[in-house]
């Protein structure tokens, strides 16, 4: 790798895992006075984009993290795992944050009867909301459905999962590197998603917080492909 890619590396990362600690130090305390001493706290609807939200990143980021804890454990690259850290402590911790706020809102972490992933974006398969999503074809009416584990734009197969733990060295990189961009620009079209529907002001400055941080690895990783000899996946 590059020395200039590699303080590219270290400096978006860096950047990411600041603007993180940010985000979730602004988050616990607008949590606990309700974004604002003057103002009570807002408890929205177990239906809301907010809940709705907060429920599905949670699964997507899970996701992320079991991914990069995979990928640190087969590749030696020092670049490869620095990143896999950062993404993996980042979204461990946005995780906590919103299963906390469904705790603190008093709402289940599943969601209601008769809605399944992403229900809280119902227009998500049309304008600007698929500018940036992966894997949306074909979700309407997926409740109960399969999809080899993928409930969510860009998230991982149970067979893509299984190739990654199998794979070893640079095979590892590209392919962790490829899913991740997938998983990441399907987070971001989620986030935005909140950034633009949700009504609670902390968890709206969080999602555009995610879409931000996200786009900045989005083009780390892209670098570090074609360092790989590779692209992301079309």
């Amino acid at each position: 790798m590059t020395a200039s890619l590699t303080r590219r590396t270290r400096w978006a990362l860096g950047s990411a895992v600041a603007l993180a600690a940010l985000f979730a130090g602004a988050a616990t305390v607008a949590s606990a006075r309700g974004d604002g001493a003057a103002s009570a706290p807002l408890t929205p609807a177990a239906d809301s984009a907010d809940a709705g939200f907060a429920r599905d990143m949670a699964v997507h980021h899970q996701q992320a993290v079991e991914m990069s804890f995979v990928v640190r454990d087969v590749t030696d690259d020092e670049d490869v795992r620095r990143l896999a850290y950062d993404i993996a402590h980042t979204q461990a911790n946005q995780r906590g944050m919103l299963l906390g706020w469904l705790d603190l809102w008093e709402l289940p972490k599943t969601a209601p009867d008769g809605q399944g992933p992403m229900s809280w974006m119902p227009d998500a398969h049309s304008g600007h909301d698929m500018q940036d999503m992966h894997g949306m074809e074909g979700m309407e009416g997926m409740e109960g459905m399969d999809h080899d584990g993928a409930l969510m734009p860009g998230m991982a197969t149970r067979t893509e999962l299984a190739q990654l733990r199998s794979a070893r060295g640079e095979q590892a990189e590209i392919l962790f590197l490829k899913l991740m961009t997938d998983h990441h620009e399907g987070g971001v079209a989620m986030a935005r998603g909140c950034a633009e529907r949700c009504a609670v002001p902390v968890e709206k400055r969080l999602a555009q917080g995610m879409v931000e941080a996200q786009r900045s690895e989005l083009g780390l990783m892209a670098d570090m492909l074609a360092e790989r000899g590779a692209a992301p996946r079309p």
